[in-house]
């Protein structure tokens, strides 16, 4: 009877503790458009297989009246289950429980949560929801520890990070030390300081939402990776990416039955590009024509748009794919381009995902802001990241690939698996007409002086630059495209020459670390 009683008492604890705030805070959060934490959970983990950590943990601040004060699991939930049947760790926070502010004990937790992960070797994820640091517990209150955590996590096991309420002051570091970042359109919030305390040292007026609103850090910032309407599409999201993704750096990403035939032709690619160079088009609609099931799963899908980056699967295996946008500046690569491609490239390579580069490039974007805001500096990371990256790299070019922008998509020096063009691409130095200025400066200037029509000459110059280097053939000759390929071809090539590459193995330089321009 006695252990009756005991079981009981605990069951009571527990189901009091699992209350949060209580019923008035849980139904402002509702009000506010948030899910609690323990329902952000629910969704995110298969049911029945969450093991929480650290239940019953209490603070022990007594200053300011925090004795009195009762914060149920200390405004964090932390635990591990099954998403999709695999393991993952995660924690939330409860922001019914003094607006999940941070103290000492909840730090504890959430590191506590990031260590086991490590050790597990699987995914961790962070639903952030959190006014900052618990200011009465002063000192005691320190994100220090979860920061080295997440950097020493970072390369081993996924990490990722939801923004789903406030995000402000310390919290804000966590999330961008992660790989991944979702936001919640009006009700995220994440910036290092708020409205008011910019108004008073700049002067400036700003509101919450246009500061540090999931649309600001989608567009503008490039601080989230992903835009999501609610809590629940955030949450479908993040389960979503998993699926691309594998446990930890030591192992492959997962493989999923795929019903479309690896050598399914792609007829719409045949005719695709427009004869009309002054014509663009959305390169989005390669990537989901070659992908298994017309499946593309973006990333900063909002953010410099002149580059695009996501997952699709290829056979079923994932892979990652940098693409420029001739529908967004041309197709130009600029600082913005340049910081987002880097990270992807090296965010696949750390965790065995496959890299496709789809080319369609006719430069780097020029203008004295680019120049003065360190294209150079910023331009070299991805010469960085694509020669860094030792996972099968496979290069298709479609259309321009122009001057310096070409190693930046990985070109045949950057030491790609295989590279290869459609008859629409075209790898030169410049365009036909500066060509010609340059190479034919003597001939011009000469007609001009024995007072011939340079006009015509220009023009007959530029159509036989034209017919000779406007082409893919000449870059073949000198072996720096390795086939040129029917479109309709693609799919069945590149998951040919991913399934050759699959067990590829290079051996980098013994370093303690590389050196990326940052």
């Amino acid at each position: 009877m006695e252990n009756t009683t005991k079981i009981q008492e605990m069951l009571e604890k527990k189901a009091k503790i699992m209350q949060g705030g209580g019923p008035q805070r849980v139904q402002k959060q509702h009000a506010a458009g948030k899910l609690t934490a323990r329902e952000r959970l629910d969704l995110l983990f298969d049911p029945g297989t969450f093991q929480e950590y650290n239940i019953f943990m209490k603070h022990r601040c007594h200053d300011f009246g925090m004795e009195k004060v009762d914060a149920p699991a200390e405004g964090v939930v932390t635990g591990y289950g099954l998403v999709n049947g695999r393991g993952v760790f995660a924690f939330a926070h409860d922001f019914t429980v003094l607006g999940g502010a941070m103290g000492e004990m909840q730090g504890m937790k959430v590191k506590r949560i990031q260590e086991l992960a490590l050790d597990a070797g699987v995914p961790f994820v962070g639903l952030n929801d959190s006014g900052g640091g618990r200011i009465q517990e002063g000192p005691a209150t320190s994100y220090g520890a979860i920061f080295y955590n997440n950097v020493m996590a970072s390369g081993v096991i996924p990490q990722i990070s939801a923004v789903m309420g406030p995000c402000a002051g310390g919290t804000v570091y966590s999330p961008a030390l992660t790989d991944f970042v979702f936001s919640v359109d009006k009700t995220s919030r994440s910036f290092l300081t708020g409205p008011s305390v910019i108004k008073n040292v700049t002067g400036e007026t700003v509101d919450e939402e246009t500061l540090g609103g999931a649309r600001t850090h989608n567009t503008l910032s490039g601080v989230s990776h992903y835009f999501c309407e609610n809590d629940v599409d955030c949450i479908e999201q993040i389960k979503v990416l998993l699926s691309y993704l594998p446990p930890n750096y030591r192992e492959p990403p997962p493989a999923y039955p795929c019903t479309d035939a690896p050598d399914r032709r792609c007829e719409m690619l045949n005719t695709f590009i427009p004869d009309n160079e002054r014509k663009t088009y959305n390169i989005k609609d390669i990537i989901l024509e070659i992908a298994d099931s017309h499946d593309f799963f973006e990333r900063q899908a909002m953010y410099a748009t002149n580059i695009v980056t996501g997952f699709i699967r290829m056979n079923g295996k994932s892979v990652g794919v940098v693409a420029n946008q001739p529908q967004s500046l041309a197709g130009c690569i600029d600082i913005n381009a340049s910081d987002k491609a880097a990270r992807f490239i090296r965010t696949c390579d750390c965790f065995n995902i496959p890299l496709l580069s789809i080319v369609s490039v006719p430069g780097f974007l020029p203008g004295i802001d680019q120049e003065f805001g360190g294209i150079i500096r910023h331009g070299a990371k991805m010469l960085y990241a694509w020669s860094e990256a030792t996972v099968p790299k496979i290069v298709m070019a479609v259309g321009k690939v122009v001057g310096g922008a070409r190693p930046a998509m990985c070109s045949w020096e950057l030491h790609p698996d295989i590279i290869f063009a459609w008859p629409s691409a075209q790898m030169i130095v410049v365009g036909a007409e500066s060509a010609v200025d340059i190479c034919r400066k003597k001939e011009l200037k000469a007609a001009r002086e024995a007072g011939e029509d340079v006009d015509a000459l220009r023009r007959q110059y530029i159509e036989e630059y034209t017919r000779e280097f406007v082409n893919p053939y000449k870059a073949a000759e000198f072996g720096k495209f390795e086939d040129i390929i029917e479109p309709a071809q693609s799919r069945h090539i590149i998951i040919r020459a991913l399934e050759m590459f699959r067990n590829k193995k290079v051996v980098l330089p013994v370093r303690k670390h590389g050196n990326i321009p940052l």
